[in-house]
């Protein structure tokens, strides 16, 4: 008898009246128990199939129980689960060499997840800057509607105060100015004496919103003149969600630092810092540090997914953006649609929330952002698939769009 099964016959609850009873109410759960899925379609203990349009929030980029991605973490865990960062192991290095060599960063630090790989970024520009400005360089500039984690200094760094309501004080240091307005931000971070900027590509949990372009080229440009880290955070964007394996190429940009998480490794927690020439030796002996960052399996299955996010793939989730940009332009009940890649906001004239649990109901699973029903399906899921799936939302934002 497995231990669950143990477990179980001992109560007559059901898992979800088990979850409720037992785990923190953090999580405003749909009335949905995933039992197991396949590529691009969840199994429900309902007994019912599910296009998966959220991959976890954009972290299963192959979608579920994906094969290369099972024989890559289970050939690893049967050699070694876990090590610590003491001794060396051939993931953790590979693992990094395939990041600086696909991006020209120079080095890599470890750790759990985005919000770890931010507060490393963070500590990257507020030291680089204590060392060649003096310690009264210590502010970072983020953007309104931004967010960049859960701890209280991603909170912090986070520019949406709803975030911030009952866990102050929060981690000082931190100003966030409006998106798309150059000299707002060249005017704060001249008078804060900013030890760093950093941004999202594309504001995922703000709406969806790409940044504009011009913008983001302005801001580097500044950066670099005043001798500014700049970090750009593709926890949500990287790792081929936009068409580039990471976001800031779409631009042309050249950042200080660059995090990611989510779908770097696949579903097993896995967060990168990386850092460039200006910042590769900012971080010394025992600055930082991560008991699980580099975890051979978590590693072992960001090669995997890494290894395969190539120009023909890339390619692939371009068109598929382009088929769901053009399904939703002028569809009944959608008032607009914003995004980059496989990372798409659309707006409908109905209730978001509302719209995503009547999609749930016929069977597809996706997402919001604030007014939003948010898209991130996985990166290789099959046309057919996502067309049936892009049918369903747009059924049911007609529906809810009183046309």
């Amino acid at each position: 008898m497995r231990v669950q099964e143990q477990w179980l016959w001992v109560t007559d609850m059901g898992i979800i009246d088990i979850d409720k009873a037992y785990v923190a109410g953090t999580y405003n759960r749909f009335p949905v128990e995933i039992v197991g899925g396949k590529g691009s379609i969840y199994f429900g203990a309902d007994g019912k199939e599910y296009i998966d349009m959220g991959t976890g929030i954009g972290v299963t980029a192959f979608g579920i129980a994906d094969d290369e991605w099972q024989k890559a973490v289970t050939d690893q865990l049967s050699k070694v689960q876990h090590t610590s960062n003491l001794y060396y192991t051939e993931p953790c290095a590979i693992l990094a060499k395939m990041l600086c060599e696909k991006t020209g960063m120079k080095k890599v630090f470890f750790a759990n997840s985005g919000a770890e790989a931010n507060e490393c970024a963070i500590k990257v520009a507020r030291k680089y800057a204590a060392e060649k400005k003096g310690e009264e360089y210590y502010h970072i500039i983020t953007l309104e509607n931004s967010f960049h984690g859960r701890t209280l200094t991603t909170l912090a760094a986070t520019g949406q105060e709803v975030f911030h309501k009952l866990f102050n004080p929060l981690t000082p240091g931190f100003v966030s100015v409006k998106a798309n307005d150059i000299e707002e931000l060249k005017r704060v971070a001249t008078e804060k004496k900013a030890a760093g900027i950093l941004l999202e590509c594309v504001q995922g949990e703000g709406g969806v919103l790409p940044l504009d372009a011009e913008y983001i080229k302005a801001v580097e440009a500044f950066a670099k003149q005043n001798d500014i880290v700049l970090m750009i955070d593709e926890v949500q964007t990287g790792n081929g969600r936009t068409g580039m394996l990471y976001a800031y190429q779409n631009f042309g940009i050249s950042p200080d630092v660059v995090t990611t998480a989510k779908g770097l490794s696949g579903g097993l927690p896995l967060g990168a810092c990386m850092m460039n020439e200006k910042t590769e030796n900012v971080l010394g002996f025992s600055d930082h540090g991560s008991t699980f960052g580099g975890n051979p399996v978590c590693s072992a299955a960001a090669i995997n997914v890494l290894s395969r996010i190539n120009d023909a793939l890339l390619e692939d989730v371009k068109k598929k953006s382009d088929y769901i940009f053009e399904e939703f332009k002028n569809a009944k009940g959608v008032e607009s649609v914003s995004g980059m890649g496989l990372m798409i906001g659309i707006k409908p004239i109905g209730s978001a929330s509302d719209i995503v649990k009547e999609c749930i109901n016929r069977g597809v699973i996706c997402l919001t952002a604030k007014t939003k029903v948010r898209l991130l399906p996985a990166l290789n899921i099959p046309f057919d698939t996502l067309k049936n799936a892009v049918d369903v939302i747009k059924t049911v934002c007609a529906e809810f769009g009183g046309n």
